[in-house]
């Protein structure tokens, strides 16, 4: 068995997690929700054991989060910042398998703290902020085994990834590319191990509630993971390569590279989880999946490139240019992954990150819905319906209509679909947003016309601004009829 590194460096390695921690929540309230935050928040009063799109973690966190901290974005994301926190503890206990010293471990936790992802992610509520912590956790777990060669290890893997697979079914990808890796490295006889088959069997099992659900609800998560690549899968495969480097920061570049290299030459035993990194690439790509699908494994490479950083810097000169480039790192990453500009200076970033314009202009294309739904006269309104075009709308009315005097809106997005649906006694008008108007999906109303258009005040480019609000006079056949048409997957 092959011994870890030093012991952890527990206090200097909480105090840079506690640090990640108070800067996230210190801008938590900035903007607002998110496009998906909007909908997990509808979500979590709809708790199931799946959803078109997802599993049923990442909606019932959000309960959890809003039931004690309060439903709004700040009390929304604790759990958030505090899952990024354990991210960052878990990227230094990852460093320390590969031999890091104390001070390596430190390195490895700073790293983590201050790169774009880690922060982005940390910032918001999401399916992505869960999924990396169950990626480092198995990561670390997987390489306990490989390094050990106790089969034992596996319970605990399959542990870990039957939790994952109840937030994102994502997690069979680094799986998948690592053991190809190991198949085509070694150790194999990790995988002769009978506790192989006790893993497997408590991840399926963990797993099973929402595998079920899919499976009775005909598979909806593949139709919309064949959509999204199907609609982006070109963009992605094209912007793989530079979101890679951008994502994470292109000052971690020589970093992540050293920790390759390291795990190649010098840590036979940990080849594996050298390759699996370049094989999930190839899969990926291959896939038309999104860039940052890959990134988690390369928070692994920098866990073990740290203590080849530490050795480089053998000279003043050396530190010196290691902290500058730490302390432009944490700015760049904070300033183009967090609020940190006023929301008139957003379309500054969006270039980069549109995630920051998503915060932005939901209470206003409320606004502008209640104007357009009181152009109904009061006597029609009863029986009228509110139809957003997306889970990011129908949310945001859910949200702050209430308010406005707006009634429940409808949407064919996603979940929302089942949901709720109009009854066929409400025949009365037909408000719809829509983010550009689609004569097919007009096709199925009477005499549509626009009324409106959203404007979020600081033209903020956002997928929002400039949303048509289009009024018609009703559709074309009951909605029992018209409901099954208007079912949206991506």
């Amino acid at each position: 068995m092959i011994r870890a590194g030093e012991g952890f460096a527990t206090r200097p390695v909480a105090a840079i997690a506690a640090a990640l921690a108070v800067v996230l929540t210190a801008l938590s309230g900035r903007y607002g929700f998110h496009r998906d935050e909007l909908y997990f928040l509808v979500a979590a009063d709809h708790l199931a054991w799946g959803y078109v799109d997802q599993p049923p973690l990442t909606p019932l966190l959000v309960r959890l989060s809003t039931d004690i901290f309060g439903a709004t974005p700040m009390g929304l994301r604790v759990l958030s910042t505090i899952t990024s926190a354990l991210t960052v503890v878990v990227v230094a206990l990852i460093a320390r398998e590969f031999d890091a010293t104390r001070r390596a471990q430190i390195l490895a936790a700073t790293f983590a703290a201050v790169s774009g992802f880690v922060m982005g992610v940390g910032h918001l509520a999401s399916t992505a902020t869960y999924d990396l912590l169950a990626w480092m956790a198995i990561a670390l777990l997987a390489i306990k085994l490989l390094r050990t060669g106790n089969g034992r290890w596996w319970v605990a893997i399959g542990l870990a990834t039957g939790i994952a697979l109840e937030n994102k079914y994502l997690v069979v990808l680094p799986l998948a590319a690592l053991l190809i890796a190991v198949l085509i490295t070694g150790p194999r006889a990790v995988l002769r191990s009978p506790w192989l088959l006790v893993g497997l069997a408590v991840a399926g099992i963990i797993a099973a509630p929402n595998l079920i659900w899919q499976a009775t609800h005909d598979w909806p998560q593949l139709t919309v993971a064949s959509g999204i690549s199907e609609d982006d899968g070109t963009e992605n495969r094209i912007m793989f390569v530079p979101l890679q480097l951008l994502q994470l920061s292109p000052f971690l570049v020589p970093i992540w590279i050293a920790g390759f290299l390291h795990l190649w030459r010098s840590l036979h035993w940990a080849r594996a989880i050298a390759l699996a990194y370049p094989v999930l690439c190839v899969v990926v790509l291959a896939l038309g999946g999104k860039s940052y699908y890959a990134l988690p494994l390369l928070l692994v490479l920098v866990a073990a490139g740290s203590q080849p950083t530490l050795d480089w810097l053998t000279t003043r000169r050396r530190r010196i240019s290691l902290t500058a480039g730490l302390v432009l790192t944490a700015l760049t990453s904070a300033l183009f992954t967090l609020p940190v500009l006023p929301a008139s200076a957003v379309n500054f970033v969006i270039p980069v990150n549109a995630e920051q314009g998503e915060q932005i202009g939901w209470p206003q294309l409320t606004t502008a819905v209640a104007d357009a739904w009181n152009q109904i006269p009061e006597a029609q309104q009863a029986r009228a319906v509110l139809l957003a075009g997306n889970y990011g709308q129908a949310g945001a009315l859910a949200k702050y209509g209430p308010d406005q005097g707006l009634p429940q809106p409808y949407s064919g997005h996603m979940s929302f679909h089942d949901w709720s649906h109009p009854s066929d006694m409400q025949d009365g008008p037909v408000l719809l947003i829509e983010q550009e108007r689609n004569p097919t999906y007009e096709a199925n109303f009477t005499n549509c016309t626009q009324v409106a258009r959203v404007d979020n005040g600081i033209s903020a480019d956002n997928e929002e601004q400039g949303t048509a609000l289009v009024l018609c006079t009703g559709t074309k056949a009951p909605w029992s009829e018209t409901w099954p048409a208007l079912r949206r997957y991506y």
